[in-house]
């Protein structure tokens, strides 16, 4: 009996967010992005916890721990094609957001939402990883797509408020992305 066999249809464990990987890390962006502030503090326990602020709000020095690794950042849905989930993908590596500008002003690709693939290549590990990135011409979703953004709701704003932005409730229903304006 193999695992297939034994495991409930969705019963594999998948990571929430999206990390790259050594090699190609193929997604499809599925909600605007949000943008802000990422740094970590440690609390008196030793944990590491990441804090996020809107661009707009204003950094108080001394709440931050290590000011120096402040860093700018993008959020946003995707589908993560090698894990056939959808994921949160959190980006702060400048030169993925650059590329990522370049697709949205060149006029064949526009907007990432739920218009083509992205394709990013990982070289290396830590602050010694490159990155090359590619956009896979425009078309459309598969219906799976759409059907696992339905049963997995993402309120985005609850990374800036330190909540799990997976604990999705009636009153905070997804506003980052509604499934039936995804197309197919």
């Amino acid at each position: 009996m193999s695992n297939n066999d034994f495991l409930p249809e969705g019963g594999r464990e998948v990571n929430n967010y999206m990390k790259f990987e050594e090699g190609d890390n193929k997604f499809r962006i599925l909600s605007p992005a949000i943008g802000g502030y990422l740094y970590w503090n440690e609390d008196k326990d030793g944990n590491r916890k990441p804090i996020r602020k809107h661009l707009n709000d204003d950094l108080v020095l001394s709440e931050i721990q290590e000011p120096e690794k402040v860093k700018k950042f993008w959020a946003f849905i995707v589908w993560n094609y090698k894990e056939e989930a959808i994921q949160i993908l959190e980006i702060t590596q400048k030169v993925i957001k650059q590329s990522i500008q370049g697709f949205i002003s060149n006029k064949k690709f526009g907007s990432p939402v739920d218009k083509y693939d992205v394709i990013v290549n990982r070289k290396g590990t830590g602050l010694a990883s490159k990155y090359i990135v590619q956009a896979d011409p425009p078309d459309t979703s598969d219906k799976k797509v759409k059907e696992a953004l339905k049963l997995k709701p993402i309120r985005l704003e609850a990374l800036f408020e330190g909540t799990d932005p997976f604990m999705v409730t009636k009153d905070t229903m997804n506003e980052n992305v509604d499934p039936d304006s995804v197309p197919v």
